[in-house]
């Protein structure tokens, strides 16, 4: 007896309820319809990915919108800097811009030309270096120091009282540095007791770049200690213990480990810290710009306010920030351009 094709050995041939199943199935494939660039590329749409990450837009959307109404719509009134803008011409300030005449590029020829423009921004570059030699190694350096510690409640001590001059203000840090290291300070007058002659750290005019380094150390170096500590918690421990296992001691799993592992995090703040060179600080200069006079405590944005706020040179204080705001930009795509040559993401990815 000859046997069909999906028959039994009797002869007979299966339900058709066990072929159904298959057909469905196979209608059922045919019906999702992949799209071509996500099968392609191997992406999420972006329909899809608005679906899915609604509640998370509509939190963010709060932000989104302070963002753009403080950050980039002033950015519109730079205009001015073309301008001989007088902020009285018209019945508002916005309303003036308007009204105001045009000067084309005469602000900045007048930067050029202007002698206080170039010793503010020598100071700002002088103490750019400093703070990045001296006060950018310094987190990366306590980061170490708190991790290498065994017991989580020391540590836990340790990392809280380093952060919490970040919470301080300004005024509050020139004060308690002026109670410490000031001509009535705790240390001039332990040294009067004693028969020796104080001293005033806080009005020494060429002691200040490192009086204002030593300030931003104690207020931000917890911040930085905080990054560093989240991006060692990422390293595996089987890389040490394999270090370990090949002969590596302290020094070199923390030179082959550590570090290498801190590498994009350095990059990406280090990138960031160039980017902001020219941005030094102004209310940590301007609260002690009567104690050492301006020649060593003015920088570009203590000029900007000088000028523009003070002085009233609305166009001229507005080129001056806007030539600070093109080359801070221009530091950033080449301090990120460097990070990419050395195999970093940097800010953004090529």
């Amino acid at each position: 007896m000859s046997l069909t094709a999906g028959s039994r050995p009797d002869g007979t041939r299966p339900p058709a309820a066990v072929e159904e199943p298959t057909a469905a199935v196979g209608a059922a494939v045919a019906k999702v319809r992949v799209p071509r660039r996500a099968s392609k590329a191997g992406k999420v749409p972006f329909r899809v990915r608005l679906r899915r990450d609604r509640a998370l837009i509509l939190m963010t959307l709060p932000v989104i919108l302070l963002l753009l109404l403080f950050n980039y719509v002033p950015l519109l009134a730079n205009v001015v800097a073309f301008q001989d803008y007088d902020p009285y011409v018209s019945s508002n300030g916005i309303t003036a811009i308007f009204h105001s005449p045009w000067v084309g590029v005469e602000q900045f020829s007048r930067m050029v030309d202007d002698p206080l423009f170039w010793d503010a921004t020598q100071n700002t570059l002088v103490l750019f270096a400093l703070q990045l030699v001296l006060f950018f190694p310094i987190p990366i350096a306590l980061a170490l120091l708190i991790n290498s510690v065994i017991r989580p409640r020391v540590r836990a001590v340790a990392q809280a009282i380093m952060y919490l001059p970040h919470f301080f203000s300004w005024v509050l840090v020139v004060t308690v540095f002026q109670q410490i290291f000031g001509g009535a300070g705790i240390i001039a007058q332990t040294l009067e007791d004693h028969g020796w002659s104080g001293f005033d750290l806080m009005t020494n005019a060429d002691l200040f770049k490192y009086l204002v380094t030593a300030q931003a150390v104690w207020k931000d170096a917890g911040w930085g200690i905080i990054v560093f500590l989240a991006a060692l918690a990422a390293v595996s421990t089987d890389l040490y213990e394999a270090a370990a296992m090949d002969g590596a001691g302290r020094w070199r799993r923390m030179w082959h480990v550590t570090l290498p592992a801190l590498r994009p995090v350095i990059a990406l703040l280090l990138v960031l810290r160039v980017g902001d060179a020219l941005s030094v600080g102004f209310e940590q200069f301007l609260l002690q710009r009567d104690a050492v006079g301006a020649g060593a405590s003015e920088v570009l944005d203590t000029y900007v306010w000088n000028m523009g706020i003070q002085n009233g040179d609305f166009s001229y204080a507005a080129a001056v920030g806007l030539v600070k705001g093109v080359i801070g930009i221009c530091l950033v795509l080449g301090a990120n351009k460097f990070a990419h040559l050395l195999g970093e993401q940097g800010v953004y990815q090529k």
